[in-house]
């Protein structure tokens, strides 16, 4: 790995940070993370978090590279997110924030048709934020002590 993308290091608002973008199962535990610069954007990251994905199985076989469903909150809502995860088969539960839907509504028709939303779907999202709350128990990850990528993720 590269030098900068083992410090994962970005300057934002409130100085040197980490981001730390996350894959868990219903069970509220974690899968895949991974940690980049504060700066860079989170939607670009939907599509790279479930490549780093292996469920191993209990028998025979290899190990399972893709999740059945992805359940974003509004940052990873993209039309190039959702069409990746079509070709790849996953089923997508994602919010849109109020300026694509704002979007949509103005150009009417030619705004497109609606992306498939399934709310009870959604609110099982809250896996994902009791994992995250899970993880913030540990003092230096709640306070940020840790920052850097080799830290979070070992030698």
């Amino acid at each position: 790995m590269e030098a900068d993308g083992r410090e994962a290091l970005g300057r934002s608002r409130g100085g040197l940070t980490t981001k730390v973008h996350l894959l868990s199962d219903d069970r509220s535990r974690p899968l895949v993370w991974q940690t980049l610069p504060s700066q860079r954007g989170d939607s670009p990251m939907l599509t790279s978090v479930p490549e780093d994905l292996r469920i191993r199985w209990l028998g025979p076989g290899r190990s399972r590279r893709r999740p059945d469903r992805v359940r974003g909150d509004k940052a990873y809502s993209s039309r190039d997110n959702r069409a990746q995860l079509r070709r790849q088969g996953i089923k997508a539960t994602i919010a849109q924030p109020d300026d694509q839907r704002a979007n949509r509504k103005r150009r009417g028709r030619a705004g497109g048709r609606l992306p498939a939303f399934d709310k009870d779907q959604y609110h099982r999202r809250g896996a994902v934020e009791r994992c995250v709350s899970k993880w913030k128990q540990f003092r230096a990850v709640a306070g940020r002590y840790d920052k850097r990528d080799y830290i979070f993720t070992g030698p």
